[in-house]
Order: structure tokens, then sequence, then C-alpha cells
């Protein structure tokens, strides 16, 4: 069943996978026996749903989860169960995805005002008049 991100957008069961390990860490005989961490794999690289866009900011966004051969690595160990684990992993993988569908906002160049400049200016005059306050008076004055 492919993984909903958004409306309209669907990953394909073909590229991820999803295996299951040891988790690390406290639980007793339940965390050496039971391999219930999710490690879900994300073939960026060779995914055909996303636009070039897209895989650059998922790229970007996804940081130390992003993995040599260009595959998104997400670790999923807090639950219990491995079905846990596996839909915590999937609903990370769709919020990043999600994070990466919103464009950034174009920054349009902006000039100061007449009015910030003389504020500005004005500001400096009278820090620089405060701190001549300051300042021990000298021998001639």
């Amino acid at each position: 069943m492919p993984l909903e991100v958004a409306p309209g957008l669907a990953i394909p069961d073909s590229e991820i996978s999803v295996s299951f390990v040891r988790a690390s860490g406290p639980g007793g005989q339940n965390v050496n026996k039971v391999s219930t961490a999710a490690q879900l794999r994300f073939d960026l690289q060779g995914s055909s749903v996303l636009t070039p866009g897209v895989k650059a900011r998922l790229r970007a966004l996804s940081g130390r989860r992003l993995i040599a051969d260009g595959t998104i690595l997400i670790v999923a160990r807090n639950q219990r169960t491995q079905e846990h684990n596996r839909r915590d992993a999937e609903e990370r993988l769709s919020e990043l995805i999600r994070r990466a569908l919103i464009p950034p906002k174009a920054r349009k160049a902006t000039r100061p005002t007449r009015a910030s400049r003389e504020r500005r200016l004005e500001h400096k005059t009278h820090q620089g008049r405060t701190k001549r306050l300051r300042t021990t008076p000298g021998r001639d004055d």
C-alpha cells in the first residue's frame, strides 16, 4: 500500500524498504530478544514521484538522515512493537516530504525609508553623545 504524503502525492512501496533490527538501550529481555526497531529507507535518487526541486529541498532538510548512496534512512525505536515503530518511521518521512513540498518564499529586496535612515542616524548621534559623557574629563576641560 503506497505511503500517502499529501493529497495527490503517494510514495509507491517500490521506493520504500522497511527492515527491523534490535533496538538499543534499556528494556530488558524484550529489547535483547525482539527486533522491534524499524529502519525505513527511502530511495531519494531513484524517486519518480518527486520533482527535482522537491528532491533538492528534501536533500537539504534530511541532514544526517541522508546516507552516502542518496537514500534517506529513518530509524524508529521508541515504541514497543514493530507496527508502531514502522508507522512512526513512515509518519516522520511523510512530515519531512511535506516540509520539502513547500517552496521557500522569494525575498524581495527593499531599501530603507528616509525616515528610518534619519532615525538610525539620530540614534547614532545620541549614543555617541552618551558615550562622550561617560569619559573622565581631561585637564583642559
